[in-house]
């Protein structure tokens, strides 16, 4: 493995999470062999006293740039030359991009939503309520509110954290936001455009949903879960049979490795290919 990271300079890693349960690295390698690219896409497990040697390292040996999972995405930021602005007003950074001889900080995780919803509906002026309170919901709502949402509710069981997340997206965006607590099963507001799941609820193995009030779901609203496995989610399931679209999180997986493809190669990835290799992955 030494040999091949001194031989091959253009080179992708992706710090912080084991082979075996990384989906990203199977559809990144997906695309660069459709697209003929001669690059690898190498998960390598950092702990959090040796990130900063390994980014050190991943500068040296000229890496076009790393994704970065749980527990790096803060601490990543102190090692790097700059970071984008999404990435500065979420807080957190998942994607590294070679600069010249700079390394930039970027987060896909919010866009990667963003381009799937895009294919479906444009955010700009539509009232969003986002399930859950933590690093997907905060990314997300970031994307919608620099993209034009009207309005943004938080819905979470933990106060702080709700109010925290919602002061954060009025202070740095200046949309419209709000805390909803979440204790029993939440009733969807009647004005409501887009519902997105943010929790881990309904994850395999878990085949739960998030306790909403289905019979409040109108069939204008579009609903997104950023589940990827299953794709096929109880609470989309149960969204589809009030009549609602819905978005599966496959769709926001795929877009944030494209987005990252796009980083570091020029190349816009085919979506098709990458979705294909995810949908083969989880059977």
């Amino acid at each position: 493995m030494a040999n091949e990271l001194s031989f091959k300079q253009e080179l992708t890693a992706v710090f912080g999470q084991p082979v075996a349960e990384n989906p990203t690295q199977a559809m990144v390698e997906a695309a660069y062999h459709h697209h003929g690219l001669d690059w690898r896409y190498l998960t390598v497990e950092v702990s959090p006293a040796d990130l900063g040697v390994a980014v050190a390292g991943a500068r040296a040996m000229g890496f076009r740039g790393f994704n970065l999972t749980i527990p790096h995405k803060l601490a990543v930021m102190k090692h790097l030359d700059r970071i984008g602005d999404s990435a500065r007003i979420i807080g957190a950074v998942n994607t590294v991009v070679r600069d010249g001889d700079k390394l930039v900080g970027e987060n896909t995780d919010g866009k990667g939503f963003l381009e799937s919803l895009k294919q479906h509906r444009d955010p700009a002026g539509t009232r969003v309520l986002i399930l859950g309170a933590g690093g997907a919901a905060r990314a997300i709502g970031v994307e919608l509110a620099l993209a034009g949402a009207h309005a943004v509710t938080i819905v979470n069981r933990s106060q702080d954290r709700g109010k925290e997340l919602v002061a954060h997206l009025r202070a740095q965006t200046g949309t419209k936001a709000g805390y909803v607590p979440w204790s029993d099963a939440i009733s969807v507001p009647g004005d409501s455009d887009i519902v997105i799941n943010a929790t881990s609820i309904g994850l395999y193995p878990d085949a739960s949903s998030p306790p909403v009030d289905f019979e409040s779901l109108k069939p204008e609203m579009l609903i997104a879960d950023v589940i990827p496995n299953p794709p096929q989610t109880l609470f989309l399931d149960r969204a589809a049979e009030r009549g609602c679209q819905t978005i599966d999180g496959l769709g926001m997986l795929v877009n944030q490795g494209r987005i990252g493809i796009r980083y570091w190669t020029g190349v816009d990835p085919d979506a098709a290919v990458m979705r294909e290799s995810l949908e083969a992955l989880f059977g």
